[in-house]
């Protein structure tokens, strides 16, 4: 029985980052750049200053990064929660084999068509002059009476009422309650800045809301507010939203808060300021009141010492007074006088004494004595210098003295030519040496 085996076909084996880059080239292939919407979770950012995130709805997940270079301009930062719109290309990381969504753009969800609008009205607003600085109005410093439109409801109200009732509790504020939010809330608010300074005298009008998103601040986008705002008859200071939120009512107002609380200050005095600079004034009006009575009554007083030496017996008294020191100098300078010729007179005994020759020839043999006492011991130290040169200069010659050196037991040995020497491979047996000692000279032969 013949049985033949069939061999297995042969199976193709990928590595792990073969098979990764295989799949991340087809997707590079078959997907171009998409728009995705969802929501944002799991925010992160590292130091790096990249975005890494999640993008969810309801069934799914993606995994999304968005380097620092897309990222750079844009504000606010999502957080956790946020509904946005990104645009870029699906990709595999290849470091595990994970599916993400590298974003190149970002923006809110629902909010792109709006910050679309809000830049066209803007622009077209602005072209028209609208949001000109030379049709700002100034706000009065103190005003009289301060109106107020915004929600009877919101906290804006209770922020500006606060901060009022703080700074200048005197000024009364007229309150328009109107809605801020929803489609009846521009021509509302476009109504009161019409008819509120109509109907009140206010000096200044205050535009406020709480923040929001973009759609519930949308009323103040309203060109009809904007055009509101510019016919109204008083100046006009807007307070929507946070610090970072700009509506069209803040380029149309006069005067633009970042918040209501800034609104209420930017419209109001500071009442303890101002009583800091009455109590100044004050203090500097008293200080000018003194200084004038001080100095008229010097003035009086002047006049009064003036008045007083003028009068005829004070005249006498001070002519008699005179008339006395004139005696009383005149008796004191004769004695005065003979004392001073008497002084001179011992100066010049003394100059004349210093002068005599007899006097000069004592002080010149004084000198002459101290330069001879100086002399003697000039010539005893070069005497003493040159004696201890010599005292050197023998103990050196004695030193180098060869008998010196024979009398210490030592010899010279010289052949027959004379010639000293030094080594014994210089002598030959029988050859005559003269050997010299300290006392006398010695023949001999060498053996």
């Amino acid at each position: 029985m013949n049985t033949s085996f069939k061999s297995p076909p042969a199976r193709s084996v990928y590595q792990v980052s073969e098979l990764v880059g295989t799949l991340r080239a087809l997707i590079d292939d078959a997907l171009p750049r998409v728009w995705v919407e969802g929501e944002v979770s799991n925010f992160s950012r590292p130091a790096s200053g990249h975005w890494y995130f999640t993008l969810k709805d309801a069934s799914s997940q993606l995994r999304c990064a968005m380097f620092r270079n897309a990222n750079f301009g844009i504000r606010p930062q999502p957080r956790d929660g946020d509904r946005v719109l990104l645009r870029g290309k699906p990709d595999i990381y290849s470091a595990r084999g994970e599916l993400q969504f590298i974003c190149e753009h970002l923006e809110p969800a629902g909010e792109g068509e709006l910050l679309r609008a809000f830049e066209a009205l803007k622009k077209r607003l602005a072209a028209e002059g609208l949001f000109a600085e030379a049709v700002k109005r100034p706000i009065p410093p103190l005003p009289h009476r301060i109106g107020l439109i915004t929600s009877a409801t919101g906290a804006a109200l209770h922020d500006v009422q606060s901060t009022l009732a703080r700074r200048c509790p005197l000024i009364p504020v007229v309150l328009w309650p109107v809605p801020v939010q929803g489609n009846d809330a521009a021509p509302a608010i476009a109504r009161a800045l019409q008819t509120l300074p109509r109907r009140v005298p206010v000096e200044v009008i205050l535009l406020v809301r709480g923040g929001g998103s973009l759609e519930d601040l949308w009323a103040f986008n309203e060109e009809s507010v904007a055009r509101a705002i510019r016919a109204c008859p008083v100046p006009v200071i807007s307070g929507v939203g946070h610090e970072v939120d700009f509506t069209i009512a803040d380029f149309a107002a006069d005067l633009r808060a970042p918040t209501p609380t800034a609104a209420a200050e930017r419209a109001t005095p500071d009442a303890q300021t101002w009583q800091r600079a009455l109590r100044q004034h004050e203090a500097r009006l008293t200080g000018a009141l003194e200084r004038t009575l001080r100095s008229a009554r010097a003035q009086w007083q002047q006049q009064q010492a003036r008045l007083g030496a003028q009068h005829p017996q004070r005249r006498l008294q001070d002519a008699a007074q005179r008339l006395d020191d004139g005696s009383q100098r005149l008796s004191q300078a004769l004695p005065r006088a003979l004392i001073q010729r008497q002084q001179h007179l011992r100066q010049l005994c003394a100059r004349l004494h210093a002068s005599a020759p007899a006097h000069r020839l004592v002080i010149r043999q004084r000198a002459l004595q101290v330069w001879q006492t100086r002399l003697i011991h000039a010539q005893q130290r070069l005497l003493d210098r040159a004696r201890s040169h010599w005292q050197q200069q023998r103990q050196s010659l004695q030193a180098l003295d060869p008998h010196a050196v024979l009398l210490r037991g030592y010899a010279i040995a010289r052949d027959d030519q004379g010639r000293a020497l030094t080594d014994a491979a210089q002598v030959q047996r029988g050859d005559a040496l003269r050997i010299r000692l300290a006392r006398g000279e010695v023949d001999a032969r060498a053996q």
